[in-house]
């Protein structure tokens, strides 16, 4: 890598009317990805002769970003199998521009091209990246691990640019996105320097910070009077809790994905270890002594359940069975004329009836001596099959055969057809369960599996601490069984999968605003979260050992915080005497994506000056970043698309649905298809108007400039 000197680049030394720019303000994942599509498209899409330097804006590194950096704790874990990530195209994704085959994480980890793409060597080769040895196919990287495939994506897609495409990486941040006069883009670093002569600006950010809301500065103001800690909503691995001192009582706000990233940092990140209990099965925690005592709680009160075992292999996916490409056709008809659909009356049902009939279906293969648990539905499902539908490289769709029947324990006709024939909770549906033999304790209830403890009055800690206990061993034996032969992992696991039907549906004004808010945003989004993406079975079983070894208590259902004689009080009104007095209360979530309270100051700047908006659906404001459909340009306040601007990630949540998901080999995933629309938008913004009559030159050999 020959970098150039500050400030003097080919591009300055070798001014010409078919030199442009186009810059990326992002270096994580989704800008890795789009400056991967601009290569690939490149060559078709540009005019001969033109030379591009693609500007790469970030303060972090180039591939991980901030969030999937390398230096951070190796306490830190995915919640994808290292099968299932990847940055690169395949047969399955439907885009515009070519297809560029790599290896998913596990393929890079472990040695194994695909599609021609050069992985590392074997253990001890030069290439190999230290800390992947024995990564499994289903095992769980961990985020340094992810960041380190990231930057050798990067690293490879500079290397293996087209001629005309140079790559320059700026260690800094934008704070300033303006019009020139020419029509073209200005960009103002941090630094001072300016970019200029931009032909696109993609935003490519990540999670990015957030002012604080009222409630939190209230909780910050009263830690600073009285001496304690408060830790605003943030990424775990940027928190400095190296002051929080050895068995000072600390409060875990949340239980979701940050609960377990904390739970990791303050146990075994300060010397703890787990190790299997003979006597009892199951783990058991050593502390090290170093531990604060942790205290967690949250409206529901119980984490998010773990992921079911992957048993799927890298491609698997549940086919919808009623979420057809016609019927969300259908409801995007009505809902670009004016007459969207409401969620929890016309969508839910449909995605109810996807995940009872697999669980159902897994109920019914269960052989006839096994019994089913009445706490939580559960048992064994075998005969999951592929049907060949799948993505590249052999993948395939799991479902159930369409022709599954019971007629082996004595059903004659398929369960499948005549459960779907059926509108959701009505009497014929139940008629259908009499008749396939579904016991009462086997049917499926949503109220169970989201509120485990619902009509259950706890008599003290005691009572709820057992309680607890046995719902998390539960959790892990059901988790055990995979997402294909247990059913209830099975059935929660199809949530996963549907994201992109539901996503085409939401999408972009898809519901009516006051849906959105009630149905979508405020109840199903935190249920999605809550069942289908929640750990690793390991981090439950950690935490079941961290609660027995007196390290963890959680203090139950819709936990209760209030200032008091210098400390703060945390109990759940529904556990008698679980109140506690803490000293450390650290916010166990990210901060929620808000262009209305972004502390980005690029994204404030475009606000305050009316280049972007907040995205409105029927009255309801999102808190989105709006920005049309594919290719996704911004839309400042007065309506007005820009046609050089597009903005691509996190930041636009609200006006598309679960962004933060990446992406996944073999199943069309949409981040790479999106990413591949707003690269080959932004190469035609870059294109000119007449083709110059020059040769194509190369840059001077420069892999990658970086000048800030």
């Amino acid at each position: 890598m020959r970098p150039t000197r500050t400030g003097v680049t080919p591009l300055s030394e070798r001014p010409g009317i078919s030199d442009i720019g186009i810059a990326l303000v992002g270096a994580g994942p989704r800008g890795t990805s789009v400056l991967e599509r601009l290569c690939a498209s490149a060559p078709e899409l540009l005019r001969p002769g033109t030379r591009l330097t693609v500007h790469v804006v970030d303060p972090a590194p180039p591939g991980p970003g901030l969030v999937w950096r390398t230096d951070q704790s190796p306490h830190l874990l995915m919640n994808t199998v290292a099968s299932q990530v990847t940055l690169f195209t395949d047969d399955s994704v439907e885009c515009s521009g070519p297809i560029r085959r790599g290896p998913s994480l596990y393929e890079w980890a472990s040695g194994r091209a695909s599609g021609g793409a050069e992985a590392p060597g074997g253990a001890g080769e030069p290439g190999r990246p230290h800390g992947l040895g024995g990564l499994g196919p289903d095992d769980y990287p961990t985020r340094a691990q992810y960041g380190r495939y990231l930057e050798w994506v990067f690293a490879e897609v500079v290397r293996g640019a087209p001629p005309g495409i140079r790559v320059e990486v700026h260690g800094t941040r934008a704070v300033r996105l303006e019009d020139a006069p020419d029509g073209g883009q200005r960009l103002t670093l941090a630094t001072g320097r300016v970019l200029t002569g931009l032909a696109a600006v993609v935003l490519t950010q990540g999670h990015l910070p957030a002012l604080p809301d009222r409630a939190e500065r209230d909780l910050t103001e009263y830690a600073a009077r009285h001496g304690l800690r408060h830790f605003p909503p943030a990424n775990p691995a940027d928190l400095d809790l190296s002051s929080v001192a050895p068995k000072e009582p600390v409060l875990l706000r949340g239980l979701g994905l940050n609960f377990f990233d904390h739970m990791a940092l303050l146990t075994t990140g300060r010397g703890g270890s787990f190790a299997h209990d003979a006597e009892k099965g199951g783990l058991r925690y050593e502390p090290s002594g170093r531990e604060p005592r942790l205290y967690a709680g949250s409206r529901r009160g119980v984490p998010y359940q773990a992921r079911g075992d992957n048993a799927k292999g890298p491609y698997g996916r549940h086919a919808p069975l009623v979420l057809t490409p016609e019927v969300i056709a259908a409801f995007r008809k009505r809902a670009d004329s004016g007459e969207a659909p409401e969620f929890l009356t016309e969508i839910w049902p449909l995605v109810a009836k996807e995940v009872e009939t697999v669980y159902y279906e897994g109920v019914l293969a269960r052989p006839p001596h096994r019994s089913a648990p009445t706490a939580t539905p559960s048992a064994p499902a075998p005969g999951w099959t592929r049907d060949g539908r799948g993505g590249a490289g052999g993948g395939a769709v799991y479902g159930r055969s369409p022709g599954h029947s019971c007629a082996l324990f004595g059903a004659a006709l398929p369960f499948r057809d005549r459960f779907l024939a059926t509108p959701h909770g009505s009497p014929q549906e139940a008629a259908v369960l009499d008749e396939f033999g579904i016991a009462e304790a086997d049917r499926w209830s949503w109220e169970r599996v989201s509120r485990p403890y619902a009509g259950r009055e706890f008599t003290g800690t005691a009572d709820w601490r057992d309680w607890l206990l046995a719902y998390l061993r539960e959790d892990a034996t059901q988790a055990a069984l995979g997402n294909v032969e247990g059913p209830v992992k099975a059935a929660l696991d199809v949530l996963r999968d549907l994201r992109n039907e539901l996503r085409l549906i939401v999408d972009h004004g898809g519901l009516a605003g006051a849906s959105r808010r009630e149905h979508l945003d405020r109840w199903y989004t935190p249920l999605n979260a809550f069942l289908s993406i929640g750990p690793p079975r390991s981090r439950i079983e950690e935490m079941s050992a961290l609660i027995e070894a007196g390290v963890l208590t959680v203090l139950g259902p819709r936990l209760r915080t209030r200032p008091e004689g210098g400390a703060w009080v945390a109990g759940s009104p529904d556990v008698p005497g679980s109140a506690v007095r803490v000293t450390t209360v650290v916010e166990a979530r990210l901060p929620e994506p808000d262009l209305r309270r972004t502390a980005d100051e690029l994204l404030a700047d475009l606000l305050t000056k009316g280049g972007c908006r907040p995205h409105r659906v029927d009255g309801y404001e999102t808190g989105g970043l709006d920005v049309t459909p594919r290719p996704y340009h911004l839309i400042d306040r007065q309506n007005i698309v820009h046609a050089r601007r597009f903005a691509f990630g996190v930041p636009t949540e609200g006006v598309h649905w679960v962004t933060a998901a990446g992406a996944r080999p073999g199943v069309d995933s949409v981040t790479l298809s999106d990413a591949d629309a707003v690269a080959r938008a932004a190469l035609r913004a870059a294109t000119p108007a007449k083709a110059p009559h020059v040769q194509v030159k190369s840059w001077p050999d420069v892999e990658l400039a970086s000048i800030d």
